[in-house]
């Protein structure tokens, strides 16, 4: 890589990373600020976590679309500044006891916008700043650093709660984000925006080729369908899960920030298996098996009780199985999905599985709160953990379960494909 261009990654890398460790942070702190601080309720938090996501919902298309037109430096730059901002604000209403719930929402719906645009942003970015033959490495560096993130904001979010305040945690977010902006725009490299022909294609002929090609597929139409699944119970299961940790089992804001960084270094593992695993024992086996095992771990939690240290360790083991497998299914479908799209449709058909996962989580965040202010913590938790087992038995009676080890000898005339 040339001494420019690898420069120019670096301040990607690092940018990137710290980003995502504020992300990380964040999605400890706020929810811990809104249940000790204002005493919300597990209904409440499951309002807080929807309006939080719903971007996703909203703009993850109409994102991927208008990213392509533009720098991705810029986008990163003014997304990392307004984030930075937003929490900032959070933090000073916070110190000054002036942030309700109603200020709260506000806070997170806005930095979720932002946050939209900086992830589609980062990951259309690397395709521009380096050569073909260098995507793998680069990739993996990225994917090595949210890993990374996903270690220490949790747990740092956690003991800055703990042992500080909520506002202080807050603003740490923002530091994070201030730094991210400070790498990011040192980006010197002139990015290769695709030309505009004179009369171009509207954006919404652009999502529509892109959601066609994705249901006219009959591997990316299982990826959806299991996504979707998994992402709106997933979602639900945590709504309910960050509430049943300190309230159920009560547990401080630094066990819980640890129980859930235990899934950074399970995200690490499954990297590295992930590497080995498909090519040797096929990529479907290793999907639906990897699914099983983090699906059943998590479905033990409800039994717990206490916060004693058997209770810790179990904590530790199914967020550090989770994170194994999560990272498992996640590294092998993204090459699945990369294999069967051509070059072009790449960052529509990412956008389009995006969307229809991660679009899900709002209406999943809502759902687990309301039912578990009937049903109460301990049984919500079991039937949302357990509902993502769904998500498996799509992919383990579709076609999907049967790939193997070479992705790039699929049939092109393979049910669905085109």
């Amino acid at each position: 890589m040339p001494s420019t261009s690898n420069n120019d990654f670096r301040r990607l890398w690092l940018g990137q990373t710290v980003s995502q460790l504020g992300e990380q942070t964040s999605l400890v702190v706020l929810p811990l600020f809104a249940v000790l601080t204002l005493d919300i309720g597990a209904g409440q938090l499951g309002v807080l976590r929807a309006v939080e996501q719903a971007p996703i919902l909203l703009l993850s298309l109409l994102v991927g679309a208008w990213v392509d037109r533009w720098r991705t430096r810029t986008v990163m730059v003014v997304a990392d500044v307004g984030r930075t901002l937003v929490l900032g604000a959070a933090a000073v209403a916070g110190l000054l006891d002036r942030l309700g719930l109603p200020a709260l929402f506000v806070l997170v719906f806005v930095a979720g916008v932002l946050s939209v645009f900086f992830d589609v942003a980062y990951q259309a970015s690397l395709v521009r700043l380096v050569t073909q033959d260098q995507l793998v490495r680069g990739n993996s560096a990225l994917e090595s650093s949210r890993s990374a993130a996903q270690i220490g904001g949790p747990a740092l979010g956690g003991a800055l709660v703990t042992l500080l305040s909520a506002p202080i945690a807050v603003a740490s977010s923002a530091l994070f984000f201030a730094l991210s902006f400070l790498s990011v725009r040192r980006i010197r490299r002139t990015e290769s925006v695709p030309a505009r022909s004179e009369h171009p294609p509207r954006v919404w002929r652009l999502i529509h080729d892109g959601l066609r090609f994705v249901v006219g597929d009959s591997l990316l139409r299982t990826v959806c369908l299991a996504a979707a699944a998994f992402q709106f119970f997933f979602a639900a299961t945590m709504t309910v899960y960050l509430v049943f940790l300190p309230r159920e089992l009560r547990l401080s804001g630094t066990a819980v920030g640890l129980a859930l960084a235990a899934t950074g270094p399970g995200a690490l593992v499954g990297a590295l298996l992930a590497a080995r695993l498909p090519g040797r024992f096929g990529y479907g086996r290793v999907i639906v098996v990897a699914a099983a095992l983090g699906d059943g771990a998590f479905v033990c939690v409800p039994a717990l009780h206490g916060s004693s240290a058997t209770t810790m360790a179990v904590l530790l083991a199914v967020n550090l199985v989770f994170g194994i497998s999560g990272q498992l299914v996640s590294v092998a479908v993204i090459a699945v999905r990369q294999a069967v799209t051509p070059h072009g449709m790449q960052g529509r058909a990412a956008a389009t599985i995006t969307f229809a996962g991660m679009g899900l989580s709002p209406l999943g965040s809502l759902f687990g709160g309301f039912r578990a202010q009937e049903w109460g913590l301990r049984t919500s938790l079991l039937v949302m953990a357990g509902g993502m087992v769904l998500s498996l038995l799509v992919m383990a009676l579709s076609p999907l379960a049967r790939l193997g080890t070479d992705l790039y000898a699929l049939p092109s005339d393979r049910p669905g494909a085109e």
